[in-house]
Formats: structure tokens, sequence, C-alpha cells
């Protein structure tokens, strides 16, 4: 075949079958991208219809600022809540955490492990030890200071022992 339009362009040994091949080929992916473009519009075109149904510009509206009042609200809330959190943790501190108690008989003559030594210490290991001695005429109750889990006055063994339970030794 003589094609004079080739001739005049330069290419007159060129084969039109390899343009044609070319062209076919384009032609298919041309095709496929329009299949899916068209599969994902129709998916799209379903979510607006489906967030649209019932909807008016005016209620759309109304929803939008629905949402919007509500995350600011949310935002409050968390903000609140995290300085309600950071408040308690403090408070916490210094709270009686720790409790170590050991029952005992003050004297022989007693049974019944009456008496107590009650140990009740913070975070810091601070705070104090009540004993409590019980015998046949009263029940007495000491107190001894607890700072850093140290006590500046002698500890008997059992407020010993409630101290370190307490301290968790």
């Amino acid at each position: 075949m003589n094609y004079n339009l080739l001739k005049e362009i330069g290419l007159d040994g060129f084969d039109l079958t390899y343009l044609f091949i070319v062209a076919y080929v384009l032609i298919l992916i041309l095709i496929i991208v329009v299949i899916i473009q068209a599969v994902k519009f129709k998916k799209l075109s379903k979510k607006y219809a489906k967030f649209m149904s019932g909807k008016n510009a005016k209620s759309l509206e109304k929803d939008i600022i629905g949402l919007y009042e509500d995350n600011k609200f949310i935002k409050v809330a968390e903000e609140k809540n995290r300085n309600d959190i950071r408040t308690l943790y403090k408070k916490l501190t210094s709270t009686f955490q720790k409790v170590g108690i050991v029952k005992y008989d003050a004297f022989n003559q007693m049974g019944g492990q009456l008496s107590f030594s009650l140990a009740l210490l913070d975070e810091n290991d601070n705070g104090f030890i009540l004993n409590c001695v019980h015998g046949a005429d009263g029940c007495y109750s000491y107190t001894k200071e607890i700072k850093n889990g140290m006590c500046d006055i002698s500890l008997g063994n059992e407020e010993r022992e409630a101290l370190n339970i307490a301290m968790d030794i």
C-alpha cells in the first residue's frame, strides 16, 4: 500500500499495523479507566444520596451546627476531666494508702489479742502509728508520728512490725 501522507512526513516505510496495535492498547486502557471511574462514581453517588436523604440545605446546616456544638461540648468536658484527674492525683499522694496492723496480747494474763498497732502511711511513707494497749484496768492509746518511714521515738516490736507491713518491707 502506498500512503502519500506517510511519505510526506517521512514515514513512507512505516507499517501501519504497529500504529493500530498501539492505538488498540491505548483504547483498552482508557476503557478500563472509564469503567473504574464509573464504579467509583456510582459508590460516591450512593453515599451522597444516603447522606442527603430527607434533607435540604437548612436541615443539613442545622445538623452540621449541632455536630460542631457537640464537638465543643466534648472538648470542654475533656479539659474539665483532665483537670479533675490532676487534682485527684495531687490529693491522692497525701492520703493514707498503706496500712499495716498487728494484733497482740499486751499482757500474759489477757487473751484474745485485744491490743493492736496500726500504721497508716501516705505515698511518701508519712503518717502515724496508733498503738492501743488493752489491759485489765482499761485500754490506752498512743500515737507516734512517722516521717519518710522513720520515727523519732523508739518503736515497740509490734509497732515496728506494723510499720514494716505498711511499708511492704
